[in-house]
């Protein structure tokens, strides 16, 4: 990434750690320098598997073998519109083989993809496509239309290829071909350079509660090592036993939100199946589901939940679909659901800047002996850190606070993945890693055995008449209605008290429910001594949906907005 010099990874103090002489024996002559680069993720997938499928949706199908080779045709291509070493790619499209391809070529070429996130607003990635200094643009037809607008106004792209799932449509863009007219047109041999592992790989842009989206970025080393650890963390554990070589894997999180969490490139190593659904149908995740014999997805909550109450459900057996929820806490009450319908649910903790994975679900021998239902409660905890993570919790004061289960604090973490700043953006990026220590924003708890337990956002605690409220355990609650389908609680101001809870309750189909019921509800909860009567929330109001982010999760930063400006028209 030749003009975007300030990506290069920068160290952090290390004011903590000792140092040490220590014995260094210089290499034989002739000895190979093993550099930890994406294209060594391709090596195995294609000699265990060479016949296992990767499949797109309804549309396509071929083996391993065919997906090496058009991985170097891509490369082929792309050197032919002039990616270069150092040079930008992006890529617009839905969930698809071509996305696979990309994820390897273009890092292999020593070149960086950016996936642009498609579920921003014009202006937002107008920003982002300039902030990224993008040279050459993959586009799917469905977003021709978009790019078309922003054209005029974007300042380092040279040109366009055009990804097509039918006839390719006619574009005002200078588009260099079609995706597949472009490979078919180069011979499926390339010779892919070695490098520093330090090279930047990959980049896409993450969207805070203020300003323009963030970019965050991946070294080869990074990829390789995340994926390395994910092969064992989510295979080797007896208690999480998620993907393993007899699975049949499809995503169901975008792939351009951080590498649709790195799995791509763990089931690519390991040449299992691969499923591509393209754009998000709920109705057709359950037809792929079933007809692919998909045994493995991750989600955020809220696809989840249109995955249960979808069509095609009401007549799908789930046993045995095993499922990793993240991005957002999975209440007990959804995964209640899940686990009756068949499901396996597991959690999983992480954030965009740790590529992601950081903690998992990690059932102990007591917990499997129990019944499904039974074990609700210790999946939706947010899980164990896995190997290679250091994870802690910090006071305000920044001291470490103990893992007794019941002291709160923020989660702050070091591992080999995580990203090393914000592109072109120090200062946030020295916010993010003050004191070494890379500062989540999550609040939580440890126990003895490790088992963490995020209790909220720091920016979503409720603070009432000096006393703190978690949003994340009263929607879990009042999740535990059988009627409520999804659930968001924020904090809103009060003349009296500060801030007071509010809940948005999303009914389910066929019931009917009353935010009288719902107080009802919660109170038996202050009964039992589980939650202070303050806790239940000011205002409880039924609607038909809830605000969702660009990638599925809950958007309390709208809700909030919402609320002020409700308010604020109310006092005018």
């Amino acid at each position: 990434m030749q003009r975007n010099s300030d990506v290069t990874a920068t160290q952090q103090p290390q004011e903590d750690l000792t140092v040490v002489t220590t014995k260094i024996i210089a290499p034989a002559p002739g000895a190979y320098a093993y550099p930890l680069l994406i294209k060594s993720l391709l090596l195995s997938g294609a000699r265990y598997s060479p016949d296992q499928e990767i499949v797109y949706a309804d549309k396509l199908r071929y083996s391993y073998r065919t997906l090496n080779e058009r991985i170097k045709q891509l490369a082929n291509a792309l050197t032919q519109a002039g990616v270069k070493a150092g040079d930008t790619v992006a890529l617009l499209d839905w969930d698809s083989h071509r996305y696979l391809e990309c994820f390897f070529a273009v890092p292999m070429l020593g070149a960086v993809l950016h996936t642009v996130n498609i579920r921003l607003s014009d202006e937002q990635i107008l920003y982002t496509m300039n902030h990224a200094e993008d040279d050459l643009v993959l586009v799917h037809d469905d977003f021709l239309p978009l790019m078309e607008r922003i054209h005029d106004q974007l300042t380092t792209v040279k040109g366009y290829i055009q990804l097509s799932d039918a006839d390719a449509p006619s574009t005002t863009l200078p588009v260099l071909g079609e995706y597949e007219n472009l490979l078919a047109q180069v011979e499926p041999h390339f010779d892919f350079p070695d490098f520093d592992e330090h090279s930047v790989a990959t980049l896409f842009y993450t969207t805070g509660t203020t300003g323009n989206p963030k970019g965050v970025y991946f070294s080869h080393r990074q990829l390789v090592l995340h994926t390395l650890n994910a092969v064992g963390t989510l295979g080797v554990y007896q208690g999480a036993p998620l993907l393993r070589s007899d699975d049949v894997y499809m995503p169901i999180t975008p792939m351009f939100h951080v590498h649709a969490w790195g799995v791509p490139y763990v089931a690519t190593l390991m040449g299992i199946k691969q499923v591509y659904p393209g754009r998000y149908e709920p109705n057709q995740l359950v037809r792929l589901y079933r007809e692919e014999k998909v045994s493995f997805s991750h989600c955020v909550p809220t696809i989840l939940q249109m995955i249960l109450g979808c069509d095609e459900a009401t007549r799908t057996d789930f046993s045995g679909w095993k499922m990793l929820l993240g991005g957002s806490a999975l209440t007990h009450g959804l995964a209640s659901q899940a686990t009756a319908r068949g499901m396996c649910v597991h959690s999983g903790y992480g954030m965009s800047e740790t590529c992601p994975l950081l903690c998992v679900t990690h059932l102990r021998d007591a917990d499997l002996e129990q019944p499904a239902q039974a074990q609700v409660a210790a999946r939706i905890k947010t899980g164990v850190a896995v190997p290679m993570v250091d994870l802690k919790i910090i006071d305000a004061c920044g001291n470490d606070a103990p893992q007794d289960g019941e002291a709160l604090g923020e989660i702050v973490v070091r591992a080999p993945w995580l990203t090393q700043g914000y592109l072109k953006d120090p200062d946030q990026g020295a916010q993010l890693w003050e004191e070494g220590w890379m500062h989540t924003g999550d609040i939580a708890s440890i126990d003895a055995l490790g088992v963490i337990e995020i209790k909220d956002r720091i920016k979503d605690v409720i603070k009432t008449g000096g006393e703190w409220i978690s949003s994340l355990e009263l929607e879990n609650l009042l999740s535990e209605h059988p009627a409520v389908t999804s659930v968001a609680v924020v904090g809103i101001p009060d003349a009296q008290w500060g801030e007071r809870p509010m809940a948005l309750v999303v009914c389910a189909a066929g019931e009917c429910i009353t935010p009288d019921m719902l107080v009802a509800h919660l109170h038996q909860y202050v009964e039992r001594g589980h939650i202070n009567k303050w806790a239940i929330p000011k205002q409880i109001r039924v609607v038909a949906d809830i605000p969702k982010t660009s990638v599925g999760k809950i958007n309390k930063r709208l809700i909030r907005e919402h609320e002020l400006s409700q308010q604020a028209l109310e006092i005018g």
